[in-house]
């Protein structure tokens, strides 16, 4: 789930709002219903068959008016669903037939056949598969799919997020899984072209920490930044480096405290404001409601009269500056982009799951108001 990329110590705990100061987990705690401050979306999608769980955004480049909304149908007989940005369903690029696809995630440029192509792939849990498609036409281009987590008793794969590396435009898909291990609960794999014009993966990597508490399904990837993150449920949204090549690939950066949550930490999304900055949002589930924090972390404290006092940037200490209540019910996957696809969404276009098979698009401008750019 991420943004658009073509445009695209005890001190800790205490300034994030986590563990010293509020040991609520939530647990077992009932949705409190809609707040009668809560935004609205601006489109409703028709409902899929039988479980909505998690979008995705595609912009056509061309003409963002035509670009594509992709959601799981989470069932054994599941499926794809491809929205127009009116909501409607589009029959002919909807994929049915699979066994319980759970998350989907885009990414744009991938190199098959010597030509960048754009791609939406999604998790296939119950074949212990991921599924590739080209964009936008919902082309198969994985040979009927990528098999992962193989050799493990434990695979179900779950959450994926997509990462373009910049400085060689390599991609690659993060993967989650039902259940895992406290540490290597995530395994990484290149997607690259296999010489006959199909897609493959190959496993680059496994990390990621696990508190035990949950379950990990929700990532994220700032492709801009290279950082990825994850929601550890009832514990923390958890940072790590994108690349898997870096020094401190295996070392976590940082973690959004999330014990203050009324349950579930769930769907994970990054709204650009330019290179460096902008807002992640994460869905507190069952209260109906998302929080927001800055991209960039902790910026520099300068005090010209007292150099000696001056704070350094800390980038990954992400510090909440707002929680919006939404219409949404119980949403788990959600999806943003900073494009003005059209002018019902003049600086971006949110999308978040609603447990009612919908999904439901909110305009940027409402969900930030006034008192933050």
């Amino acid at each position: 789930m991420k943004n658009r990329k073509i445009f695209k110590s005890i001190i800790f705990g205490l300034i994030t709002g986590g563990f010293c100061l509020i040991m609520l987990t939530g647990c077992g705690k009932k949705s409190p219903g809609f707040a009668e401050n809560a935004i609205k979306p601006i489109i409703v999608t028709e409902p899929v068959k039988m479980d909505s769980d998690d979008p995705a955004i595609w912009i056509n480049a061309d003409d963002p008016s035509k670009s594509l909304i992709i959601g799981t149908d989470k069932d054994v007989d599941g499926a794809l669903y491809v929205f127009n940005l009116e909501g409607k369903i589009i029959p002919e690029k909807t994929i049915r037939n699979l066994k319980r696809p759970n998350n989907v995630d885009v990414e744009y440029g991938l190199i098959l056949n010597g030509k960048p192509i754009d791609i939406a792939v999604a998790t296939e849990r119950m074949a212990n598969k991921i599924r590739v498609y080209q964009l936008p036409e919902m082309k198969a281009i994985d040979n009927g799919g990528i098999e992962v987590f193989t050799g493990e008793k434990i695979r179900d794969p779950m959450g994926i997020s997509l990462y373009k590396r910049p400085n060689d435009s390599a991609v690659f898909a993060i993967i989650s899984r039902k259940s895992g291990p406290k540490d290597g609960y995530l395994w990484q794999y290149l997607l690259k072209d296999d010489g006959n014009g199909n897609v493959i993966g190959e496993k680059v990597r496994t990390f990621g920490a696990f508190s035990g508490k949950k379950e990990i399904e929700s990532i994220v990837v700032d492709d801009q930044l290279g950082y990825v993150y994850y929601s550890d449920e009832q514990f923390g949204v958890r940072k790590y480096y994108a690349d898997p090549s870096m020094p401190d690939a295996e070392k976590e950066l940082g973690i959004i405290y999330t014990q203050d949550y009324l349950e579930d930490n769930e769907g994970i999304s990054i709204y650009c404001i330019d290179d460096k900055t902008g807002y992640i949002l994460v869905s507190d589930q069952s209260a109906n409601r998302f929080r927001i924090y800055p991209r960039e972390g902790t910026p520099a404290v300068i005090d010209p009269e007292d150099p000696e006092e001056n704070v350094q940037a800390l980038p990954h200490l992400h510090k909440l500056v707002k929680i919006v209540n939404v219409s949404t019910n119980n949403s788990d996957g959600s999806e943003i982009t900073n494009v003005p696809v059209n002018p019902k969404f003049p600086a971006g276009l949110f999308v978040a799951m609603s447990d009612d098979k919908t999904f439901q698009y909110y305009s940027w401008a409402d969900l930030i108001g006034t008192e933050l750019k």
